[in-house]
């Protein structure tokens, strides 16, 4: 796993950070992600609207913040899912976090936002490129993910390999092994003996005695 990145899913808290005061359905609020001193990812924290504009100036300057509508949580019923879904299959390769998934990464936030289940609320410029900040309309979860800057010339490729993961359980599955061909049999691989003195001589008779009956 890739510890020196910070990308990550932060859940919606349904309490203030200050006041813990319960959020209530259809409430504005403030989400700000902060870097966090324990570690070198970042920290989710949501604040209700007074709580937001009565912080002090010299508190922990936000990496990022925007203002959300709180949606209170609706129970769904279960479905049975056969295979992992778009969103599911994020979910788990931004929780591995490893480096060769940042293409297939943002690739799925891509697709997702365009099928209106995130929305980019925010992108931060760092060192080793553009944060991306989405966050899921209904759960109100964050979505931490590097844009790597994709060549258009390989996002067809990207989507291919979505695709096959998507089919097989979020699996690149192995590739097949060739099938061995027939063996050759031995008396068409063993070598004719090199020509010797004497039949080369024979050779060059008979070469002869064919020029000159053709004569």
């Amino acid at each position: 796993m890739a510890l020196h990145e910070p990308w990550s899913i932060k859940s919606r808290a349904h309490v203030c950070a200050v006041s813990e005061r319960h959020f209530e359905d259809g409430e504005s609020f403030c989400t700000a992600i902060f870097p966090d001193p324990e570690s070198s990812g970042y920290l989710r924290k949501d604040f209700s609207t007074d709580a937001w504009e009565q912080r002090a100036e010299d508190e922990l300057v936000p990496f990022s913040f925007w203002q959300s509508v709180y949606r209170a949580p609706v129970k769904e019923e279960e479905i049975e899912v056969t295979e992992e879904s778009p969103e599911d299959l994020l979910r788990r390769l931004i929780e591995e976090d490893e480096e060769h998934t940042e293409n297939v990464r943002y690739i799925l936030a891509v697709m997702l936002e365009r099928k209106k289940q995130l929305v980019e609320v925010d992108n931060q410029p760092t060192a080793t490129g553009i944060i991306r900040i989405y966050e899921h309309r209904k759960s109100g979860d964050v979505f931490i993910v590097k844009d790597p800057n994709i060549p258009l010339s390989e996002v067809e490729n990207i989507q291919d390999e979505i695709t096959i993961m998507l089919e097989t359980g979020g699996r690149i599955p192995e590739p097949e092994l060739p099938v061995d061909s027939e063996p050759i049999p031995d008396s068409q691989t063993e070598s004719e003996p090199a020509p010797t003195d004497e039949d080369n001589e024979n050779s060059s008779e008979t070469l002869v005695n064919s020029s000159s009956e053709e004569e």
